[in-house]
């Protein structure tokens, strides 16, 4: 029995007085209405109307229920209403999760601008590196970097990550000249440990510019260990060693001459910076403008699904 049809028929005969108006009402046949209200009848164990050849009178019982069913059909669809409005307009709370590093460099400033184009939505963001289960912890949307795999999850790549070895002038002045991979083994490194697995990030090298090339990874030892982008930036700029590290923690640094990539970059296969969020049939408006909005603020720097800014870096200073 479709309970819900057929709380609707027992609303109509009440407010019609009969099975034949109920049925115009609803587009169906007063047959139909009848059997359906017998069940239901049957299935509560109470009469709701009195039946005579002539008329249908609604029953004690059936007043009493009529009024707790019509309540919630009515917050039923007042309900209905508000999850179509929350679909169709950009408002309501938009939980995002960002990693520390890429959300405080790139989305962060993107902010304040999509307050001021959305009024209506209230953002709650916080930054963790750590796996967040979002589905669990009631995220809308988040945004990992590397690489990702999770079949509950959307995902639309915003970037490639680049990664680059990097040294500070004063370093690279101060130090003997690196001038192949070998030279590498022989510098103190700045080396980023995982917090979540402890382990140390790998140095990757491309052996050719080859699009089908993967890296080689090469273990130069560490001298210093971080587990946050920022430190490691901040260390190699002071001339503490070598580091290797994506773009997007250093884009200032090299753009402006601070830091000084040594060999041309390194994009491994299935790294990236992703934008994740429940698959659902109806993308709620508020999850969509956010994504729009970061898709175009990262289109200003430069960056897209199947490049970076730093293609364009490299071709300028690479050796």
């Amino acid at each position: 029995m479709d309970k819900f049809n057929t709380l609707k028929m027992f609303i109509a005969v009440a407010d019609h007085g009969s099975f034949g108006g109920a049925a115009a009402a609803l587009g169906t046949d007063p047959s139909t209405i009848s059997k359906a209200l017998s069940r239901l009848e049957e299935q509560l164990a109470y009469q709701l109307f009195f039946r005579s050849t002539r008329k249908i009178k609604i029953t004690e019982a059936g007043k009493s229920y009529l009024v707790t069913v019509r309540k919630i059909l009515t917050e039923l669809d007042e309900s209905e209403k508000l999850l179509a409005q929350d679909n169709d307009s950009a408002r309501g709370l938009l939980k995002v999760n960002l990693p520390v590093a890429y959300g405080r460099l790139y989305v962060q400033p993107m902010l304040a601008s999509f307050c001021r184009r959305y009024p209506d939505i209230q953002l709650n963001v916080t930054f963790s590196d750590e796996y967040e289960d979002i589905i669990e912890q009631g995220i809308d949307i988040s945004i990992r970097t590397g690489t990702v795999a999770d079949s509950r999850l959307v995902m639309k790549k915003l970037s490639p990550m680049d990664f680059f070895i990097c040294a500070s002038p004063k370093y690279l002045s101060d130090n003997a000249p690196i001038n192949q991979v070998s030279d590498l083994m022989e510098h103190p490194w700045i080396r980023f440990r995982f917090k979540q697995t402890g382990k140390l990030m790998p140095v990757l090298i491309m052996s050719d510019s080859h699009p089908d090339t993967q890296p080689q990874y090469i273990n130069p030892g560490n001298h210093y260990e971080v587990d946050d982008g920022q430190a490691l930036v901040e260390l190699c700029k002071n001339g503490i060693g070598l580091m290797q590290g994506p773009h997007f923690i250093f884009r200032q640094e090299l753009q402006t001459g601070e830091l000084v990539p040594l060999f041309p970059l390194t994009q491994p296969k299935g790294f990236g910076v992703y934008l994740l969020y429940p698959k659902r049939r109806f993308l709620p408006k508020k999850v969509a403008v956010f994504i729009e909005h970061v898709q175009e603020a990262l289109a200003e720097l430069n960056e897209a699904p199947d490049h970076s800014w730093a293609r364009e870096l490299v071709s300028k200073n690479s050796w």
